[in-house]
């Protein structure tokens, strides 16, 4: 059986996207990152991207009439790579139904909050500033709302008397590129099932 081929979508630096790649280059997940896209032409992501020798594609959302056209743009380039699973990685967008219904339960998303709290853009500096004792992140399946979609795996993250919104999110960060690689790995390995809201890992035999 080949490995999973992986497209992922990505609005900057791409530092989950490196940890993606480097997991999959150590062997650590039966995966590949098979395309790259970004909707800003200067996202660092598709530099790592280039520079691992991986299509990397910019997509500019300016030039289509709507965000339907702009995202059937995306899953063809998806489809043409074979892209079997997307993982948003820094992707500041919202997905739509083109997308959705073109990869049903096949979109993953990270987000640095202990969903379903602090959804939404600073998830990180959310809870910061709200005061609560652990943070974190998680994984989940992308459904039509935003961040609202099955949960996958999650980090807690203990907030420290002395954190800033910056130290916090350096400290979540550091769980993302821990607990992405897993919930792709369980993906790929056909463990992952969705009853409800609920999603269940199949012990492996």
């Amino acid at each position: 059986m080949g490995k999973l081929r992986l497209g992922v979508l990505a609005s900057g630096r791409g530092s989950n996207l490196q940890a993606i790649m480097d997991a999959a280059a150590a062997g650590r997940i039966d995966a590949e990152v098979a395309v790259v896209i970004s909707d800003h032409s200067d996202a660092y992501a598709l530099e790592r991207a280039r520079q691992r020798g991986i299509p990397a594609e910019f997509v500019d959302l300016k030039s289509y009439g709507s965000k339907e056209e702009y995202e059937k743009v995306i899953v063809e380039l998806l489809q043409r790579h074979g892209v079997e699973l997307v993982c948003l990685a820094g992707y500041m967008r919202v997905v739509g139904a083109v997308m959705l219904n073109a990869f049903p339960d096949k979109i993953l998303n990270i987000h640095p909050a202990l969903l379903p709290a602090f959804q939404g853009l600073h998830g990180q500096e959310q809870a910061w500033a709200y005061g609560v004792k652990f943070s974190g992140c998680t994984v989940h399946f992308v459904d039509e709302g935003v961040d609202t979609g099955p949960i996958i795996i999650q980090a807690v993250v203990p907030v420290l008397d002395d954190d800033t919104a910056d130290t916090l999110a350096a400290r979540i960060l550091e769980q993302e590129h821990v607990i992405y690689p897993k919930a792709i790995q369980r993906y790929a390995e056909g463990r992952l099932k969705i009853v409800g809201r609920k999603v269940f890992t199949k012990e492996i035999k």
